[in-house]
C-alpha cells in the first residue's frame, strides 16, 4: 500500500519534472517571484487588518482626557498569549526576523522553516494588537522570505536561486506593507546583502511591483503617511540638516546599544515566566505613563507630520500629561528615552515584533524635538519647518539603526510622498550613517552574526567563505590511534587503511596528537622495532587545532598562517571530530565561486 509520504514524494517528483519541461530556469524564477509578491502582499494586508481590528476593539472607548488603567492589563495579556502560542503551537524561536533571514542565507543555504510562512503573522498580530511596542514589518519580511524559501525548496532550486527567492520575499514584504517598491528593492540589497546583478534585478523588481500593486489595489494609492511639505529645499538650511543627521545618528547609537544591553539581561533568565513578568510589567507601566508607546505608534507619526501647534498637544491624550501643553517637549523626550525599553520588554517578555516601526517612530519624534528646540533657541538665525524635520528624522533613524542610508532615503520618500525633499533626505541619511558607523560597524540586525563570522557581505571572497560550512569540508574519522599502541599494532592499522594521517586520542577521544604516515615510513618495515616504539613516541603535536564552531574565515587564515595542508578539528572540550584538508577547502571554494558567478 502506498503511504502518504510516498504519495507526497511522487507528487513533488512529478511537479519537478513538469517544471523542467515547461519552463526555462530564468522564466520559472520570474514566475515564482510573481507568486511570492502576491502571497507576501496578502500576508501583509492580513496582518495589518488583524492588528487594527484588535486595537479598535480594545481601545476605541478610551477617554482622551485621562489615563486608562486597562493600559496596565492589555500588554501583559498580549505577551502572555503570544508566548503560549510560540511555546505550544510553533515550538520554535520566531523573534529577530531579519537576523534569522541573514543567518539562513549565510549558514543554512537560504532554507527557512515552513512554519515561518504563517507563525510570525499570528504572533505579531497578537503582540501588537494588545499594545506591544514593536513593528509588524520585520515579521512580514520573515514571512515573505519564508514563502520564497519554501517555494524554491518545493521545486528543488539550488542555493543561489533559493537565496534570490528569499530576497524576493523580503523585497516584496517591504514594498507591500509600506507601498514602497523602490525601498523594497534597496532594502534587500543593503540589509540582506543580495548582490545586484542582471540575473537578480528583474525577479526582485517583479516581486516589489507585484506586492506594491496588490496593496494599492486593496487600500488605494495614497501614501502610508500623509505629508504636506511646508517649504521646499533651501540651501541656507543645510547646516540644520547636517546637525539633524548627527543627532539622529546618536539616537540610533543609543537605541542600538541600549537594546543589545537589555536583551542580554533577558537572556540571563531561562524561565519564560520570569521573562514574561519582567517584560509585561515594564511594558504596561510605560504604556500607562506614555500611551504613545502603545502598538506601532503610527498615530503619533501622523499627528506630528500633519498637525500644527494646536494639534501637537494631542500627543499627550489619554495620559497623565493631558492638559499640560507646556510639557509637550518633555513628554516627547521621555517617549524618545523609553521607547527602546518598551520595544525590548515586548520581545524579551515573549512577544513578537520588529524594529522598523520603532525606528520610524523614534525618527519622527527626534526630528520634531530637534526642530522645535532649533527654532526656540534660533540657532544660526535659521528657521526650520517642523513637519519637514519630523519626516527627515524618520529617514535619519532608519539609516542609522539599519545601516542602510539608501533604504532610509527611498523608504521615507515613498512613505510620505516627500520626493521634493530628496536633497535634505540624502544629507540627513548620510550624516546619520556616518555618525553611527564611527561607533558601531554593523547594524542592529547583523552585529551578532558579524561577531561570529556568520554575516554575508558584498565582499565576494568573504561571502563565499561565509556560505561555506565546516561540515562540507571536514573529513570524519572512525579510525583512531592510542598513545600506548606499539609500532606493530600501528603497522597493522595502517595496512588496513588508505589514509595518510591519523588522529591519536585518549580513551575519552580527546586529541593527543597527530601521526603522519611519512614520519613512520623509515621504521614501519623493521619488524625488530615493532615492540620498541609506541604511538605516543611517534606522534607529533599539530601545528594548530581548529574548533568545530570556527568560521571558514578562521579556517583559511589558520592554513595561511601555519602553511599546513591538513589540520585537525576538535570540539570545544578537545574531543576529536575530523581533519580538514586545504585541497578540499580550495575545491569547495572554486565550486561556490562558480555558482555565485553563474547567472
Amino acid at each position: 500500500m502506498e503511504t502518504t509520504g510516498s504519495r507526497e514524494a511522487t507528487f513533488l517528483d512529478r511537479l519537478f519534472i513538469w517544471r523542467r519541461k515547461r519552463f526555462s530556469e530564468r522564466n520559472f524564477i520570474l514566475l515564482l517571484s510573481f507568486v511570492v509578491g502576491i502571497l507576501t502582499a496578502c500576508a501583509g494586508l492580513l496582518l495589518k487588518w488583524i492588528i487594527h481590528q484588535i486595537q479598535f476593539v480594545l481601545t476605541h472607548q478610551f477617554e482622551v482626557t485621562e489615563s486608562n488603567w486597562l493600559y496596565l492589563i492589555y500588554p501583559v495579556v498580549g505577551i502572555f498569549l503570544t508566548s503560549l502560542f510560540v511555546r505550544y503551537v510553533v515550538k520554535d524561536d520566531i523573534s529577530h526576523g531579519v537576523t534569522k533571514i541573514l543567518f539562513a542565507i549565510a549558514r543554512k543555504q537560504s532554507r527557512i522553516k515552513g512554519h515561518n510562512t504563517w507563525s510570525s503573522v499570528l504572533a505579531s498580530a497578537i503582540t501588537i494588537g494588545f499594545g506591544g511596542s514593536v513593528g509588524a514589518e520585520a515579521p512580514i519580511v520573515l514571512t515573505g522570505s519564508a514563502i520564497g524559501s519554501n517555494l524554491g525548496g518545493m521545486f528543488r532550486l539550488n542555493g543561489n536561486k533559493l537565496m534570490l527567492l528569499v530576497g524576493c520575499g523580503a523585497a516584496g514584504a517591504v514594498a507591500g506593507i509600506f507601498k514602497a517598491p523602490i525601498a523594497g528593492l534597496v532594502f534587500t540589497l543593503e540589509v540582506l546583502m543580495i548582490d545586484l546583478t542582471m540575473g537578480s534585478l528583474l525577479p526582485l523588481l517583479v516581486s516589489c511591483v507585484t506586492a506594491a500593486g496588490l496593496t494599492f489595489a486593496f487600500t488605494g494609492t495614497s501614501t502610508v503617511f500623509e505629508f504636506h511639505m511646508e517649504d521646499a529645499f533651501q540651501v541656507n538650511r543645510v547646516p540644520a540638516y547636517i546637525f539633524l543627521g548627527i543627532f539622529c545618528g546618536l539616537v540610533s547609537l543609543y537605541f542600538t546599544r541600549t537594546m543589545n544591553s537589555l536583551e542580554d539581561i533577558f537572556r540571563r533568565y531561562s524561565n519564560p515566566g520570569i521573562k514574561w513578568l519582567i517584560g509585561g510589567l515594564t511594558l504596561s507601566v510605560l504604556i500607562y505613563l506614555f500611551p504613545s508607546l502603545y502598538g506601532e505608534g503610527y498615530d503619533l507619526i501622523h499627528l506630528l507630520l500633519n498637525g500644527g501647534p494646536g494639534d501637537w498637544n494631542m500627543a499627550m491624550d489619554r495620559s497623565l500629561f493631558y492638559g499640560h501643553d507646556h510639557l509637550l517637549l518633555l513628554y516627547l523626550a521621555l517617549v524618545l528615552l523609553f521607547k527602546v525599553f518598551a520595544s525590548t520588554a515586548t520581545n524579551g517578555g515573549g512577544g513578537c515584533g520588529g524594529i522598523f516601526a520603532p525606528s520610524l517612530f523614534l525618527g519622527c519624534v527626534s526630528g520634531f524635538i530637534f526642530s522645535r528646540l532649533w527654532n526656540i533657541y534660533d540657532w544660526l538665525g535659521i528657521h526650520v519647518p517642523v513637519r519637514n524635520f519630523a519626516m527627515l528624522g524618520m529617514c535619519g533613524l532608519m539609516s542609522g539603526v539599519m545601516h542602510a542610508p539608501l533604504t532610509g532615503i527611498f523608504l521615507i520618500a515613498e512613505l510620505t510622498g516627500g520626493y521634493q525633499l530628496f536633497m535634505p533626505l540624502m544629507i540627513v541619511s548620510v550624516c546619520a550613517y556616518l555618525t553611527i558607523i564611527v561607533f558601531e560597524p554593523h547594524s542592529i540586525y547583523s552585529m551578532r552574526l558579524a561577531r561570529k563570522g556568520q554575516l554575508l557581505t558584498h565582499h565576494k571572497d568573504r561571502a563565499i567563505l561565509t556560505l561555506m560550512s565546516m561540515d562540507s569540508v571536514i573529513e570524519k574519522y572512525e579510525e583512531f590511534l592510542y598513545p600506548d599502541m606499539d609500532l606493530g599494532q600501528l603497522v597493522k592499522q595502517i595496512s588496513d587503511s588508505r589514509r595518510d594521517v591519523f588522529p591519536v586520542v585518549n580513551r575519552q577521544h580527546e586529541l593527543m596528537g597527530v601521526l603522519y604516515l611519512d614520519n613512520v615510513r623509515h621504521v614501519m618495515f623493521r619488524q625488530e622495532l615493532y615492540h620498541r616504539f609506541s604511538v605516543g613516541e611517534l606522534m607529533s603535536e599539530p601545528v594548530a587545532r581548529l574548533i568545530i564552531n570556527d568560521s571558514m574565515d578562521v579556517v583559511v587564515s589558520t592554513f595561511d598562517r601555519t602553511q599546513a595542508w591538513t589540520l585537525p578539528v576538535v570540539e570545544s572540550n578537545g574531543v576529536f571530530v575530523g581533519f580538514i584538508r586545504k585541497s578540499k577547502v580550495f575545491t569547495n571554494y572554486r565550486q561556490m565561486l562558480a555558482d555565485l558567478s553563474d547567472e
